[in-house]
């Protein structure tokens, strides 16, 4: 895999592949760019459905793993008072996993393609770009499969399901800014993995997976507001189980956060590039 990515890489003009000039950019170069990518999307699906005996059903049964866990703990031993608790849950469980998931490994991407990196300069955002296609693809396979489940669980289809279409898309708007910076820093410091991580564990208790932010005392609610996977997760299931559109504002400002964290980690890539190759090395 790594050799035909090398082939596919070497073959994008010198020009684009020193990210020092626009003039590559023409039809043919994306083309091959184009390529490229789907090539590394393609592989990254084979790749990881390859690694484990489980394959592509992991991708669907890891969540419904937590499901089940967090449906004993909170709704069986804990009683809690929310309507439709099961769909409520795995809603929330299969946003979280998508976006968490993402941004955490496009983080990773530019180390992760290391081998790649030594043998030819190639643009960086490939790597990141890759990883938050191919985590979608997983994602809308998961989503279809939990549409079902809705429908089976008693769920009644709506058109208003077709809000979720705008959370969506708002929610690859934040997974490409955040993977993108995260990707452009990780490896001029390696350590802020260990943040990342340690922060999405935080997150994850403070984004309304488990309970309903409604419910919480208006200053609390307002606070988490500022959260934007709580905002997602809770407007994916205002669509889904009740039909109700998204705050206009709300997707508003988080695709402006997301498009400036999307242009910093651009930048950073094409200023750091020279310090990519001796911090991989």
């Amino acid at each position: 895999m790594v050799r035909s990515a090398v082939k596919l890489m070497s073959s994008i003009p010198s020009d684009l592949n020193a990210e020092t000039s626009l003039n590559g950019f023409n039809a043919e170069t994306i083309s091959r760019i184009f390529d490229l990518v789907t090539f590394k999307v393609y592989a990254e699906l084979k790749s990881e459905a390859q690694r484990s005996y489980l394959g592509l059903i992991w991708w669907i049964a890891e969540p419904l793993l937590f499901m089940t866990i967090f449906y004993f703990v909170f709704d069986v031993l804990f009683a809690r008072d929310i309507p439709n608790f099961l769909a409520f849950l795995l809603t929330g469980l299969t946003m979280w996993h998508w976006m968490q998931s993402t941004v955490i490994q496009c983080g990773n991407s530019i180390i992760g393609n290391r081998p790649i990196i030594q043998q030819v300069v190639v643009p960086k955002a490939v790597f990141p770009t890759t990883l938050v296609l191919a985590n979608f693809v997983k994602f809308l396979v998961v989503f279809l499969i939990m549409i079902g489940f809705l429908l089976a669980y008693g769920i009644p289809f709506s058109w208003g399901w077709l809000y979720c279409i705008p959370v969506l898309l708002t929610a690859i708007l934040l997974v490409s800014g955040l993977g993108f910076l995260l990707a452009s820093i990780t490896p001029l410091f390696p350590d802020i993995r260990v943040l990342v991580d340690n922060g999405f564990r935080a997150v994850f208790f403070l984004s309304g997976i488990f309970y309903d932010i409604d419910s919480l005392s208006p200053r609390v609610s307002e606070l988490l507001a500022f959260n934007p996977f709580a905002v997602l997760i809770s407007s994916l299931r205002d669509s889904l189980m009740h039909g109700i559109p998204p705050e206009s504002f709300e997707l508003f400002w988080i695709a402006v956060f997301s498009l400036c964290c999307l242009a910093i980690g651009l930048v950073i890539m094409r200023k750091m590039k020279s310090s990519y190759a001796k911090a991989l090395i």
